[in-house]
């Protein structure tokens, strides 16, 4: 189920919705429940699975469980998404693999695949654009890669998509599982279309303009964009090193700090509740009247910190005023030099 996707060179561009048709268009046609929330509970994920039409000549629209299971290179136990995805996931879910569906192009880990290959991943998955899709993670990490998952099909254009806030508690309320190799005759070829045109910037911050946003820290009458780095404090600080080797830790000038550890209840790896985490960044010091990028190591952690502003009231998705450097950390560290004032580390003038 794993898909190894080559990225075609003539690359379209996505399709320029104007932002707020975008957000009218995802309040009206959320069927999932009554509420036109972007996090769901597993028990709002049960009731709509119960009403999806069970055969394979139905082209009413479904409720699809997408697994987004994936683990830093750096993993102590060695652990794969599609391993964990083999061992317990929720019925009928499809894999989404990150290492997989990205632009193979680019020397960096996680970049934003070409429209073509988003469209050929998600035929390959038998989704169709009209399915409501749900997002979720492994029991063992709680929110950590689903929410870039759930960003990229927003990113796309996908109508329809929810993250569930998660599969560990999906597990620990008595909802079911299946194991094993999923059964290739119960996916079709959906032939989603190819989004175009795109678009892409009013949700991705690209390296020059971070290095924009760097270079105008704290100068007077600069837009003053915040950067809210999503890694652990001591990476972020540069008093711990990075997963991958040869990277230097540290950040980018005028960053702050807010490890994704700090969104998530400790028990149950969920995301906090609207109120908890506007207290988090009202604490981090972050103003919900100015733009803010958000980082992490590859793009995919900086999608926590998105899902979880959005949770918080700041920003509007798909309106520029919250983005993920989609580069993120590893493609800065390569680019830049510390010698040029462009990474810090905490104590370092």
């Amino acid at each position: 189920m794993a898909l190894a996707i080559l990225r075609n060179p003539a690359g379209l561009r996505l399709p320029l919705f104007h932002p707020s048709t975008r957000i009218t268009l995802q309040r009206r046609t959320i069927s999932l429940t009554t509420s036109p929330s972007y996090i769901i509970t597993p028990t709002e994920l049960s009731s709509a699975l119960k009403k999806n039409v069970l055969t394979k000549i139905s082209t009413a629209p479904r409720t699809v469980p997408l697994c987004a299971s994936w683990f830093l290179p750096n993993d102590p136990h060695a652990r794969t998404g599609l391993q964990v995805y083999k061992q317990a996931r929720i019925p009928s879910a499809r894999f989404f693999d990150l290492d997989a569906i990205k632009d193979h192009d680019s020397p960096y880990p996680h970049m934003l695949p070409t429209p073509q290959n988003f469209a050929r991943a998600m035929s390959e998955l038998g989704i169709r654009r009209d399915d409501d899709v749900v997002v979720y993670d492994t029991s063992e990490l709680g929110i950590f890669s689903a929410p870039r998952v759930a960003w990229t099909l927003r990113v796309f254009g996908h109508p329809k998509v929810h993250l569930l806030n998660n599969f560990r508690l999906w597990i620990e309320q008595g909802y079911p599982t299946e194991s094993g190799d999923p059964d290739p005759s119960k996916v079709e070829d959906s032939r989603y279309p190819v989004p175009s045109p795109f678009d892409p910037s009013p949700f991705v911050a690209s390296f020059d303009e971070m290095k924009i946003v760097a270079a105008d820290y704290n100068k007077e009458g600069a837009e003053g964009i915040q950067v809210l780095d999503a890694r652990s404090h001591g990476r972020w600080a540069g008093t711990e090193p990075e997963p991958r080797p040869g990277l230097s830790s540290g950040h980018i000038p005028g960053s702050i700090s807010v490890p994704v550890s700090e969104l998530l209840d400790a028990k149950s790896k969920a995301l906090l509740s609207g109120e908890e985490l506007r207290r988090v960044f009202e604490k981090k010091g972050v103003d919900p009247a100015r733009p803010i990028i958000c980082s992490c190591g590859t793009g995919v952690t900086a999608a926590v910190v998105d899902a979880a502003l959005g949770e918080a009231g700041y920003g509007t998705e798909g309106m520029g005023s919250k983005r993920i450097y989609d580069g993120s950390w590893t493609e800065w560290a390569q680019r830049v030099k510390e010698s040029d004032g462009l990474i810090k580390k905490v104590g370092v003038a």
